[in-house]
């Protein structure tokens, strides 16, 4: 720490474990609008880390929260930084303010100014633990895209970090601040249908081997930041894993990040989707910050589809909720059924939830302002959000132990009370409970 400025030098950030970090001293944030100091509690300074398709969606939703400002954002490609400034000062000027919005390639110098409260992370997710992480050690709240980590044990060190700074974190599982769900959940807890025997929950394939092209690097692109603590020499520069963009003229990502589908990159469908899916049928049977005790692959045995055993005799399968297909959930209660979905809801009896279905645009939902809402009021009022820290935990964890289930196709325990695979050591040296950092990365 530089005594004088009292900045942290973006080498020795690095040489710290994301653990070990000395906190920062993080004087009051003061903003002014229209020539009027305003306090923390009315006014909340964003910072934006991951330009791309889904941060630029983020920054769409968090701009329509009233008392919002943004004012720095930080990407490993300059024609993204570029883009995102352009956005935030053309929305800046709609709202009569200063029209400024600093740039960065590197997050910890984003992270090192005084003036920002939270900060919203939209970056692959190998590199969401260490980003929240080293926020939290530096008092500034965090907005995080699901899934919440890539692996295991970079979730519960983001549960640690997270509540021992006492900062607010959102997972950005957006569909616990949505209506249909909203009532799916209070429906089966209030043991509306009776109670819950089995889950349908489809949500998608598991992650695929790496088998894109490597291509060359970009001259916008710090490859090398991009790929950050990921230590796996198959991974390299493809279009697909970092979609480019054009500003002259404005050419947008034509796909979202392909590195979710890969192994060595992601978790496939299965935590893509499953961030979403599996994360509301946790929230309705009451295992928020637990999960199932065992998993059994698709194959094994003649399986049909991914099976997960809860303690309680509830079964979770990864299949189709409807005859229509589609991502979605029905829940098997005693005394009827509920199925949900974007924009549909359905119970086997009426009188309890009437049918709704309405046809959702594509990207409705990666704009969802009232999640952004939601933990904006949370950062004001010191408060959990919907979709707090050990929620994203818990929904992450059971979606790596899906793939590594699946990996090793056999059945996987898993003890959520201890939150191990007791004895099984193949199991627990799995690259998704946990891999070897690239250096100086360190978790």
């Amino acid at each position: 720490m530089d005594k004088k400025t009292n900045h942290l030098n973006r080498r020795r950030f690095l040489g710290y474990s994301a653990l070990g970090l000395a906190g920062l001293t993080v004087l009051p944030s003061w903003t002014m609008a229209n020539g009027v100091r305003l306090p923390p509690s009315d006014r909340v300074v964003l910072g934006f880390i991951g330009l791309g398709q889904q941060g630029c969606s983020d920054f769409n939703s968090f701009s329509s929260c009233p008392g919002v400002q943004v004012v720095a954002g930080c990407d490993v490609d300059s024609i993204k930084r570029e883009r995102f400034k352009r956005r935030v000062e053309a929305w800046q000027k709609k709202q009569n303010i200063a029209q400024r919005c600093d740039m960065y390639e590197f997050y910890e110098d984003l992270l090192n100014r005084r003036d920002i409260d939270a900060v919203s992370i939209a970056t692959p997710d190998h590199w969401h633990a260490l980003i929240t992480i080293h926020a939290c050690k530096v008092k500034k709240d965090v907005y995080v895209q699901k899934p919440l980590a890539f692996t295991i044990t970079e979730g519960l060190a983001m549960v640690r970090a997270v509540r021992d700074n006492n900062c607010v974190l959102q997972t950005g599982s957006q569909q616990r601040s949505s209506r249909e769900f909203q009532q799916a959940i209070a429906l089966v807890r209030s043991g509306g249908i009776g109670h819950i025997e089995t889950v349908y929950a489809k949500v998608g394939d598991p992650p695929k081997p790496l088998d894109l092209p490597e291509q060359p690097v970009p001259a916008s692109l710090n490859w090398n930041q991009w790929m950050g603590p990921l230590n796996d020499p198959k991974v390299h520069y493809n279009s697909d894993l970092c979609p480019p963009v054009t500003l002259n003229p404005e050419q947008n990502e034509t796909l979202w990040g392909a590195w979710r589908w890969y192994r060595e990159t992601g978790n496939g469908f299965t935590a893509d989707w499953g961030a979403h899916m599996f994360d509301i049928s946790q929230a309705a049977i009451g295992m928020d910050g637990s999960g199932p005790c065992e998993y059994i692959p698709k194959g094994y045995g003649g399986a049909q589809y991914l099976t997960m055993k809860y303690q309680n005799g509830i079964v979770m399968t990864e299949q189709p909720f409807r005859p229509e297909g589609g991502n979605g959930i029905c829940f098997n209660g005693t005394k009827g059924w509920l199925k949900v979905t974007r924009g549909y809801i359905e119970c086997s009896d009426p009188s309890l939830i009437m049918k709704e279905e309405q046809k959702v645009a594509a990207g409705q939902y990666e704009v969802s302002s009232p999640h952004m809402q939601n933990f904006i009021d949370a950062v004001r009022l010191r408060k959990n959000p919907v979709a707090p820290v050990e929620v994203g935990c818990s929904t992450n964890t059971l979606c790596c132990i899906a793939n590594i289930a699946t990996e090793l196709q056999r059945p996987v325990k898993w003890d959520p009370a201890t939150l191990s695979f007791g004895d099984d050591k193949e199991a627990a040296s799995h690259r998704l409970y946990r891999y070897q950092y690239r250096k100086p990365y360190a978790v």
